[in-house]
């Protein structure tokens, strides 16, 4: 249990570097054993859950137990102290580097090849780095003397070790090493000499070949620890390929997809099954396209998962989009407007009657825009009705309507039945047919506020995409009361960011008056364990907000060109999601190559 002359010695060690004060080190050394023991039994239930085993090993660490108390920081007292921050002055105190673990950027291979999964568990030691000299070795108890000789005995190599935090180091040792052993068993169970059927490569056809059991326990674990994995890393779909030998998970975090398992051919059937059994989904279709749901627990919330199967050469690709319900139902202050575009949107969304669309690419935040808009406007007062193909997230404020085209529930036939159940504000998935535009323009008329979806580039576009559905220009410019444009970027890790400043080239690329000869100052990533290394954490919206004003709704009615509303709308001040873009830059939120990359600076003709 807990060592009195360690504790002592890190709590003196706090205190001298202003961190705690001598209060707080007085109440850790009169209440810590009390303590100790509560930790002790909740970190037991917990690592049982987590193993799937009744008897663990768990021992409190001195770090540990200073954490617990959740101080105040003598030197911030807005920041709580922390079990990274006692780590990181432990760590120079002792003379180690300190390393803040990322599960991205760890070898699995190495980490799970160098220590079994008991060892590495009861001694809190993960393998980081090797060469052909030296093993670096992440360990949690500095003064484990006796640990790193016998690693240097049994590797042959030099130790080299650093210091991490025992919470990072058990997630890792966790994930890592339960994902490998359910691995490993479910190949045991399900390894054949039978050619893979799902290849199509294959030139010859065997009758006989077995179901793999996707219920066995190796393969459920396996894709518990998958999931988890993937919330814990903020990701927001998980792609599962198989391919000629083995398969690979991919993860997309913040936009970017990312490698993180390699699995064996025999296990991926199982898996995918798994997958597909949760969705309920048809296991032994595997030649047409599937696409089914599940919820599932994260921490305190319910997580909703939708699961898409279609075939490919080398058998069943899978995808999971994660519907996190704190990224699709944010305050609407938080999806990125600046607070001109922010009045403008909450005054489209105030009027009782009329349409508002939200328009841009597949991947821009069009859903999470909507959410976060009903959210907004949902009272008790109001009749919120949604029609969705599929329905994204389920949420009990709204009344989510799911289409269904095979038994002729699409969006222009189900919104004729919309009507008779007293909608206020009605949300259409995506104008896609004339029907469904039509249908959304009467239900306009009649008195609703209509929000919809369209894949159009920019805010301009979507009304020349309307009249093509064949609006008639005189309806379309009595109810449609704005437009708005989005991009999704990524933001600038705040952990990292460091100023610094646009080449001349980068402002003139960007067309930014007046910025020959000068230094632009902006920020930007070094990148840190925060953020991946990438320098980037989030994303933020770029919008393109274009109120219909009286000039152009009759320009509307005149059946004027996108080029001549969009000019007549810059004349009022709406900003592209260019100029929205470099307003990003100037006030450190993103980059020019973020920008660059999602937005257009075409010239109006």
């Amino acid at each position: 249990m807990i060592r009195t002359d360690r504790l002592t010695e890190i709590l003196d060690l706090l205190v001298a570097r202003g961190l705690i004060h001598a209060g707080n080190r007085a109440d850790v050394l009169n209440r810590g054993r009390e303590q100790a023991r509560h930790i002790l039994l909740d970190k037991r239930a917990e690592m049982r859950r987590l193993l799937g085993r009744h008897r663990v090993d768990y021992r409190v660490t001195e770090v540990e137990l200073i954490a617990f108390f959740r101080f105040r920081r003598a030197d911030d007292p807005d920041t709580i102290l922390d079990e990274e921050t006692i780590t990181r002055a432990l760590a120079d105190h002792v003379g180690l580097p300190f390393v803040h673990l990322d599960p991205l950027q760890l070898d699995y291979k190495l980490v799970t090849e160098s220590f079994g999964g008991p060892f590495a568990e009861r001694h809190l030691v993960i393998a980081v780095a090797e060469t052909e000299q030296a093993l670096t070795v992440a360990i949690a108890d500095p003064w484990d003397t006796e640990l790193l000789e016998s690693l240097a005995r049994f590797k042959g190599k030099e130790i080299h070790p650093v210091l991490a935090e025992k919470s990072r180091l058990l997630q890792v040792i966790i994930e890592f090493h339960g994902f490998r052993r359910s691995m490993r068993k479910a190949e045991e169970d399900f390894r054949s000499d039978l050619p893979d059927l799902s290849n199509l490569e294959q030139l010859y056809a065997l009758d006989g070949a077995g179901e793999l059991d996707a219920t066995d326990q190796p393969v459920v674990r396996a894709v518990w620890y998958l999931l988890n994995y993937a919330f814990d890393q903020r990701a927001s779909d998980i792609h599962l390929e198989p391919k000629r030998d083995e398969a690979f998970v991919r993860m997309r975090i913040d936009g970017v997809l990312h490698t993180i398992h390699r699995l064996p051919k025999a296990v991926y059937p199982a898996m995918v099954s798994r997958i597909k059994m949760l969705a309920r989904l048809d296991i032994a279709e595997r030649r047409r396209p599937q696409d089914g749901r599940f919820k599932t627990q994260y921490k305190k919330y319910e997580v909703e998962l939708r699961v898409s199967s279609v075939p490919t050469a080398f058998g069943e690709k899978v995808v999971i989009r994660v519907f996190d319900p704190g990224v699709l139902l944010q305050d609407i202050e938080q999806l990125g407007f600046f607070p001109r575009e922010l009045q403008t949107w909450r005054a489209m969304l105030g009027n009782t009657a009329g349409m508002v669309l939200v328009v841009g690419p597949t991947g821009s935040g069009k859903t999470t825009t909507l959410y976060s808009s009903l959210h907004y406007l949902h009272s008790p007062r109001i009749n919120i009705v949604t029609l969705e193909d599929p329905i994204e997230m389920v949420h009990e404020a709204f009344n989510q309507i799911p289409m269904q085209p095979r038994i002729g529930v699409t969006f222009g036939s189900a919104l004729k039945n919309v009507l008779r159940q007293d909608p206020d504000v009605i949300m259409v998935g995506e104008v896609r047919d004339a029907e469904t535009a039509q249908n959304a323009i009467q239900a306009a008329l009649t008195g609703h506020l209509v929000i919809s979806t369209m894949h159009t580039s920019d805010a301009a576009s979507a009304i020349g995409r309307l009249l093509d559905l064949d609006v008639l220009p005189f309806l379309l410019s009595g109810v449609l009361i704005g437009v708005v444009a989005q991009r999704l970027v990524r933001k600038v890790c705040p952990h990292c960011a460091v100023d610094d400043v646009l080449t001349e080239e980068q402002a003139l690329a960007l067309r930014i008056k007046g910025a020959r000869g000068r230094r632009l100052k902006v920020r930007r990533g070094e990148g840190c364990v925060k953020c991946r290394y990438t320098g980037y954490r989030g994303r933020t919206g770029l919008f393109e907000v274009m109120p219909i004003t009286p000039r152009i709704s009759k320009l509307i009615t005149d059946k004027a060109t996108q080029q001549e509303i969009k000019r007549e709308a810059l004349n009022d001040g709406m900003l592209t999601l260019r100029d929205y873009g470099i307003m990003k830059i100037a006030h450190g939120e993103t980059t020019f190559e973020e920008v660059v990359a999602v937005t257009d600076d075409l010239p109006l003709y």
